[in-house]
């Protein structure tokens, strides 16, 4: 991984962070309110919330057990041959799971890797019911198929980037993103349009992690997308997008039609919208936070798109400054880029490594 590629996916990871972050105290607010209270270009920067300046919300949180899921299955792979990425994620989920439900015992330390022992991840931002709901009806870390509900509910796609992001700079990897991604979003979300958005974002942001323009990632999507039945709602959110982005419309009014993002195919179609008429990642940011809805999963997203598209360097320093977990975020960026290259020979590996990722 080049240096140029660890600062994209750096900018990927925080960027999406920072999102989460300025969108977290407006997520249930009318744009009408929003810009009541913070003026008539809407919230900019950090506003209080969850008891400090710069708070994440289970977005971020999910997605950092993506990336950790992810990785351990990676090792797994390596050190046994054979590995369930699904089942590995589960895991990884199901450890998130307990650090919202504080009656459950902590693992001992040194146990369930890094990730889960670092304290402030032990805090309730607002957690999805369907992702609490699925989970807690699971018997065990192991997942074959999707969910046994019907939700489309945007807690898939909020959560799926780490699968692009693994796959950063290997441009034959579509597919290989298209379905962990759809994977990754169906152990909890069970409707087509909530795994399928799922599925289409991670293709589309692997398109920029790739040097890719985000409108040749939105065609790498629709290709992958229109091989799966039940895609209707998912491309026609796609093609609005696009559409929109083209017509002399305002941002307001596009994603007013586009809806308010609480279904994986409006967040998809909103996500893609702001990042096609964005002129930077400040302001891409900022339109995707500002409406009706869903303002954490937008922000997330269009924070992630345009992130790969810049890098680090493109986050304003004082949205850096005060993010919650920064320095955990950076960690992971950094064990993302540079998998490929860790020591995980069978009878001769990196210790720490595997004591960081346990394979399982």
């Amino acid at each position: 991984m080049t240096a140029n590629n660890l600062q994209l996916i750096q900018g990927c990871l925080l960027g999406g962070a920072v999102g989460d972050a300025l969108g977290a105290p407006v997520e249930f607010m009318s744009l009408a309110s929003i810009r009541a209270k913070y003026g008539l270009a809407g919230i900019s920067n950090y506003s209080p919330v969850y008891g400090r300046i710069g708070a994440i919300t289970d977005d971020t949180q999910m997605t950092l057990f993506t990336a950790e899921g992810l990785l351990r299955a990676y090792v797994r792979a390596n050190l046994r041959g054979i590995c369930s990425i699904p089942s590995v994620v589960c895991g990884a989920y199901l450890r998130w799971l307990e650090t919202q439900k504080r009656s459950y015992k902590r693992r001992k330390k040194g146990t369930g890797g890094w990730l889960y022992h670092v304290p402030d991840l032990w805090s309730q931002r607002a957690p999805g019911n369907t992702c609490l709901s699925a989970l807690e009806a699971m018997k065990s870390g192991k997942a074959d198929s999707r969910a046994p509900n019907d939700s489309k509910g945007a807690g898939g796609i909020m959560r799926v980037g780490p699968a692009a992001m693994m796959y950063a700079g290997q441009e034959n990897k579509a597919l290989d993103v298209f379905c962990l991604a759809m994977e990754c979003a169906w152990l909890t979300h069970g409707h087509p349009s909530g795994f399928l958005s799922a599925a289409a974002y991670a293709v589309v942001l692997h398109a920029v992690l790739c040097g890719k323009s985000t409108k040749e990632g939105i065609d790498a999507s629709r290709s992958l997308l229109i091989e799966h039945p039940d895609h209707a709602e998912v491309l026609h959110a796609i093609d609005a997008a696009v559409r929109l982005a083209d017509d002399d419309i305002s941002d307001d009014e596009a994603i007013q039609e586009l809806g308010e993002a609480w279904v994986g195919e409006e967040a998809l179609g909103i996500a893609l919208f702001c990042s096609l008429r964005a002129k930077n990642l400040e302001t891409g940011v900022m339109l995707a936070v500002n409406h009706d809805g869903d303002s954490d999963t937008t922000g997330i997203l269009v924070g992630q798109l345009l992130g790969a598209k810049y890098g680090l360097s493109a986050i304003p320093e004082r949205w850096l400054e005060n993010l919650e977990l920064r320095d955990v975020l950076m960690t992971i960026a950094t064990d993302l880029s540079e998998h490929e290259s860790w020591n995980l020979d069978e009878y001769d590996y990196d210790e720490n490594i595997v004591a960081r990722y346990p394979g399982g």
